[in-house]
């Protein structure tokens, strides 16, 4: 499809013009939220009721309203253009740690009490219908509101254009992808102990994959970023910039060396380690895996269980990052979450049916994938805080070891703790400097045990630009990692033995 053709796709669609026009408007406001679903607040309260018709101990509705919009640009053609909406609803009824869940794409009153009757199957308990008025929550924004649906598709397919521009016909390069994405979520969240609250959410991705090939061998460069945010992040992260980066990635595995294999000295880079802490550590430290006791850390809340220069930290509160959310999917307000300090355990993230278990107050991690599904424990944001070594002295105290800065993901048993993570940037170390780029790296271990063998923390925290996507029970929510340099005594290596 050519520019011209999709240009001429996106005219034909009326809505994008309704949504910016008239249903985000005010969207701070209820009654703008109940006239977009098309809902009064009376009829609200019916299907909440009708879902404890059997007992039950609580009814929750989420309603939901999404549209997002996905381009592509590969040689030289625009490719896989999409513009998507979706709405529907789902209901939930807990009774103790029973859940029953139903969902609909249908807003229709009769189909909403439809699934409130399925859910409520699950109660047997027979207790008088709750009766209760809403209460609307205030809050604390973390991004900003309305930044998507002002977004032009000349404006997109620019951006796409100026990453292909900028590394498309470079020396070795065979191919180059570019995408870039976009979405905003609003929803309702209604329970039966009287809460009503409103959110809208943004998000944006940009990503750049390159292939480069010498020698009859081909490497893959990649790089993305993005947040809850609109087009000012192309002014501090331009898409030039993007794709430089993946072409350097790209380049360097063509030169790259075979990676040695055994026990190392390891440093993980700051930023995208991040995502060997969110696997291995941050997985592990979620409510629901502990309630079921299939955790390695279930029952060590108060315990050592790392060094004491370790502390880590679930945050959904900082400013746009990808993982940001004002408010859970329960209506929970976001909040810093404190999971390990100077090395003690100090608790798990969860939603309400963790919290109510282990009797803790929540923590604004209740997080769903959209209306299909109930809630689950998730990470927002999860990073390590600062140490206080340079980065510079972390690898100048390193005879020999393995740098590793980047990677394209890995394994994890939650119960064990074991993972393999397979890298995709790293260097050799010896004598205190960085040295060969290795090819063919891998990191296997147990994130536990990885705790207690950090000898280095570094001063230099950085969160990855927003990329990560975190996959759990089916459902995929946008998450944001983040770590400062840091330095394991002992690590396996995978690769070939020199």
């Amino acid at each position: 499809m050519d520019r011209r053709e999709f240009l001429r796709f996106l005219s034909i669609l009326p809505f994008l013009s309704s949504i910016k026009n008239n249903l985000l408007r005010r969207i701070n406001l209820k009654e703008e939220y109940l006239k977009i679903f098309e809902i009064s607040e009376n009829n609200i309260k019916k299907i909440l009721q009708t879902a404890l018709k059997n007992g039950g101990n609580f009814s929750e509705l989420y309603l939901e309203y999404s549209l997002s919009s996905y381009l592509k640009l590969e040689e030289g053609q625009l490719k896989e253009p999409s513009i998507s909406i979706k709405k529907g609803a789902g209901v939930r009824v807990i009774e103790g740690e029973k859940v029953g869940y139903s969902y609909t794409e249908s807003l229709e009153k009769n189909d909403l009490e439809k699934i409130a009757l399925i859910s409520s199957s699950i109660a047997k308990n027979r207790v008088s219908l709750q009766r209760f008025h809403f209460k609307e929550k205030p809050f604390k924004r973390y991004y900003p509101e309305d930044v998507i649906s002002g977004i032009s598709p000349e404006e997109k397919i620019s951006l796409l254009e100026r990453g292909y521009n900028k590394v498309f016909g470079r020396k070795h390069v065979k191919r180059v992808s570019i995408t870039y994405s976009d979405s905003v979520k609003l929803k309702i969240i209604a329970n039966s102990q009287g809460l009503f609250i409103s959110d809208y959410q943004p998000l944006i991705r940009y990503n750049v994959e390159i292939i480069a090939e010498k020698g009859g061998e081909r490497t893959r460069g990649y790089e993305g970023g993005g947040g809850r945010r609109g087009l000012d992040y192309f002014k501090e992260v331009k898409p030039e910039q993007i794709a430089e980066e993946a072409l350097r990635q790209a380049l360097l595995q063509l030169d790259a060396y075979e990676s040695p294999a055994g026990e190392f000295e390891v440093v993980l880079a700051s930023g995208d380690s991040g995502v060997l802490l969110h696997e291995s550590i941050g997985h592990p430290l979620e409510g629901d895996f502990n309630r079921k006791k299939t955790s390695a850390f279930t029952n060590r809340v108060g315990e050592r269980v790392a060094c004491p220069e370790c502390t880590i930290i679930d945050s959904g509160i900082i400013p746009n990052s990808r993982g940001s959310i004002n408010i859970d999917d329960e209506g929970n307000l976001s909040k810093e979450n404190i999971l390990i300090e100077n090395g003690i355990l100090k608790g798990y993230i969860h939603d309400r049916i963790s919290s109510d278990f282990f009797k803790v107050s929540p923590t604004g991690n209740g997080r769903r994938d959209s209306y299909k599904y109930p809630p689950i424990p998730r990470m927002t944001n999860t990073y390590m805080a600062n140490g206080k070594y340079s980065p510079e002295e972390i690898i100048k105290s390193v005879k020999k070891g393995v740098y590793v800065k980047s990677y394209s993901g890995g394994e994890v048993d939650i119960s064990s703790g074991d993972f393999v993570f397979k890298a995709t940037e790293a260097y050799l170390i010896e004598n205190g400097k960085i040295t060969k780029p290795l090819k063919d790296v891998t990191l296997i271990g147990n994130g536990p045990d990885i705790l207690t063998k950090i000898v280095m923390v570094g001063n230099d925290l950085k969160l990855s630009d927003g990329k990560w996507t975190c996959g759990k029970d089916g459902q995929s929510v946008p998450v944001g990692v983040g770590l400062p340099t840091i330095k394991i005594k002992k690590l396996t290596v995978g690769g070939t033995s020199i």
